[in-house]
């Protein structure tokens, strides 16, 4: 009998041998592409009945009070405190649904009932000192305090049955990222969590399911949350961090791509299924689509598409899966033109005459293909890497890091060689400074000798590696030669995490700074109030928090060292705007917001922009704005990209709509010392 590998072209087809012309494609619907009628996300709850409304509010209101006494009683106990989100998960779902109105179906009544039930009994094993929950197998809901808001947010583990602690083993672990779900509210994700398997249970692997702050792909404050639960996770279980497997299908395929090709030097394996793998294209064919993104727009769309970071599939064993008919193929079929540019070749599995699904026989060889990486592990000292990233955001490959780029949103690329006289073989571009760094117990040459670095044709004398066999050596540019050490210049620098643009405050801790004095001019005082409100609103509805939010005059020294501050008013209403204002690059008084080419009414005209906060450069300032996509790119995943740069000047003659808080007057990026030049 052949090996059942073979019996693949049976039953499946690699993308190579593809026939015909792409499926008709089903998009969402003329009305999600008209920005003046856009539906609500999440969608209106349906009623329920009042006595049960009147039940389950006073059930939370005695659940709440009794979290409160418990963390109080476990105060001295940090173990036991640190599981108190397991409890406060089922707490959030139920009082969130009543208070928003977000139960979509009849059966969230019992669902909610459920979930109390459950978290009294969990909270009655915490006061007792015990957390049962963490020896089941099946599905567990599970949850953690995140530290971007401070907001309580659930993840779902599958426990393999083999597991059964105290053990020595350590598991695999398979991401596996969800689909599209305007209804998927906290009640509902927490119901199917603590049930259901879930599409993909290896054999002797635990599974995570990030919530992933909602339906956005996992993308943003998404993307924070991934690995904040797979920290809390690995605090609970034996992880192999050389055994991560990342999957995902629709939406959830979406966030594979961006997690494989960002973080691939992570992974053991990926297995992204259908979702979307960049923006243009993809809006295009599947929602018909006529994008007119402006110049900074486009560049912006580097952050996260798939295809603009192709070559990183060279890191990671790669099995992506597409159904026959589904015209989310355009996924793959735009990376296999990616990767043919990078002379690769993607492994693409076919499920013949299958829509938007999986089929039993692609699921069984995608399985094949994975098991085998995973079980092999990923190699955390490979001999050769290759990467390519448009921004510091994602700075680093294995035993690679960028420290400065020459110019953002412009390509990266950095290939590295150990090589066997011991070595290191290393071409650039666009960079300005990186780190090569082993960790402790993996450097592979003799010790008592110095490592050379050949990089870009130039010969530099590396560090020593230490006695515990780690090694760590950085180097930057001088007068267009590399030189040995650290880049180090005076005042701000774009910098790993302090890169822009504006969105990338929100993946981290922040507070919004709200100003307590008189606005400069009315129509700035009622745009403030009304964006600020926006803000806060659209955030708990799109990112499933409440913003921390204090008066200006409240704001602490520590308050800048611990969070990115994003101050809302303007230099007279607001004191910490005012404090730091003359150290901005963009000029702004009673009578005009200036760049140094442009001049603008104060009367009529705000700036919004992101900045290193001259108090605590470690942290950013940002200057009116939460985070920049708007009403309607809630409708389609692929349209929840950065909508304005590092900086932009609002016309506030136009007012705010679905898409723009205003008309945009002139907007662009900071330089890689944070400095706006004068246009030529």
């Amino acid at each position: 009998m052949r090996p059942r590998r073979n019996a693949l072209p049976l039953v499946l087809a690699l993308a190579t041998f593809l026939p015909g012309p792409m499926p008709s494609v089903r998009a969402d619907g003329p009305a999600d592409n008209l920005p003046d009628k856009v539906r609500p996300v999440p969608p209106p709850g349906i009623a329920i009945p009042e006595a049960d409304r009147q039940r389950l509010q006073e059930e939370v209101t005695r659940l709440g009070a009794r979290i409160e006494t418990v963390r109080t009683e476990l105060a001295k106990k940090p173990d036991l405190l640190r599981r108190l989100p397991d409890v406060q998960i089922f707490h959030k779902a139920v009082d969130w649904a009543l208070r928003y109105d977000e139960f979509f179906q009849t059966n969230e009544v019992a669902a909610a009932s459920n979930q109390l039930r459950t978290a009294g009994s969990r909270l009655d094993a915490l006061a007792n000192g015990q957390t049962p929950w963490l020896t089941q197998t099946g599905p567990v809901a599970l949850g953690y305090v995140s530290r971007i808001d401070g907001s309580i947010q659930p993840y779902g583990v599958v426990v393999p049955p083999s597991y059964a602690p105290p053990t020595p083993h350590r598991f695999r672990l398979d991401f596996w990222f969800h689909g599209r779900g305007e209804k998927l509210s906290e009640l509902a994700f927490v119901a199917e969590r603590s049930s259901r398997p879930g599409e993909f249970t290896p054999p002797n692997a635990f599974v995570l399911h990030p919530y992933g702050r909602y339906c956005n792909g996992s993308r943003f404050a998404g993307e924070t949350d991934a690995w904040e639960a797979y920290d809390d996770l690995r605090s609970i279980y034996p992880i192999d961090t050389d055994r991560l497997v990342v999957r995902g299908f629709s939406l959830g395929g979406a966030a594979c791509w961006h997690f494989a090709v960002h973080h691939a030097s992570r992974w053991a394996a990926a297995a992204p299924g259908a979702g979307f793998s960049e923006t243009a294209e993809f809006l295009k064919v599947f929602q018909k689509e006529e994008l007119k993104p402006a110049g900074w727009e486009q560049k912006l769309w580097r952050w996260h598409d798939a295809t603009a970071h192709a070559a990183n599939v060279a890191m990671v064993p790669l099995v992506a899966y597409s159904g026959a008919k589904d015209s989310q193929i355009q996924a793959a079929r735009a990376m296999e033109t990616a990767l043919a540019a990078e002379n690769l070749q993607l492994t693409h599995v076919i499920g013949v005459d299958a829509g938007h699904r999986y089929t039993p026989e692609a699921k069984e060889e995608i399985n094949r293909r994975i098991d085998a990486a995973a079980a092999r592990g990923r190699d955390p000292l490979p001999k050769r890497l290759q990467f390519v990233t448009h921004t510091l955001r994602h700075p680093s490959m294995a035993w690679v890091q960028l420290d400065a780029l020459l110019v953002h949103w412009e390509p990266a690329r950095v290939t590295a060689e150990l090589l066997p006289d011991g070595s290191f073989h290393v071409t650039t571009t666009n960079i300005e400074a990186l780190t090569l760094a082993i960790d402790p117990g993996l450097y592979p040459f003799p010790l008592d000798r110095v490592p050379q670095i050949q990089i870009d044709g130039q010969v530099v004398s590396g560090q020593r590696p230490g006695t515990d066999r780690s090694w760590q050596t950085s180097l930057h540019r001088a007068a267009n030669s590399w030189t040995l050490g650290p880049l180090e210049i005076a005042g701000p620098r774009k910098a790993p995490g302090l890169q822009g643009p504006i969105d990338d405050a929100f993946l981290d801790a922040f507070l919004f700074v709200r100003p307590t004095g008189p606005a400069l001019n009315a129509a700035t005082g009622k745009w403030v109030a009304q964006e600020l409100d926006r803000a806060i609103r659209e955030w708990r509805r799109q990112y499933r928090g409440d913003v921390r939010i204090k008066d200006d005059t409240a704001v602490t020294p520590d308050d800048a060292q611990r969070y990115h501050l994003i101050l809302w008013g303007d230099p007279q209403s607001n004191a910490l705007l005012r404090e730091v204002r003359d150290q901005l690059p963009i000029r702004w008084d009673a009578d005009q917001v200036a760049t140094p080419s442009q001049s603008f009414a104060s009367a009529s005209h705000l700036p919004v922009l992101v900045f290193p906060n001259p108090s605590s450069p470690k942290r950013y300032i940002v200057v009116n704005s939460g985070f920049t996509f708007r009403e309607y790119d809630y409708l389609n995943n692929a349209r929840q990209t950065p909508k304005l740069p590092d900086w932009a000047i609002l016309d506030l003659s136009q007012p705010p709509n679905a898409r723009t808080p205003g008309r945009i007057a002139a907007a662009g990026f900071f330089d890689e010392r944070w400095q706006l030049k004068p246009a030529p």
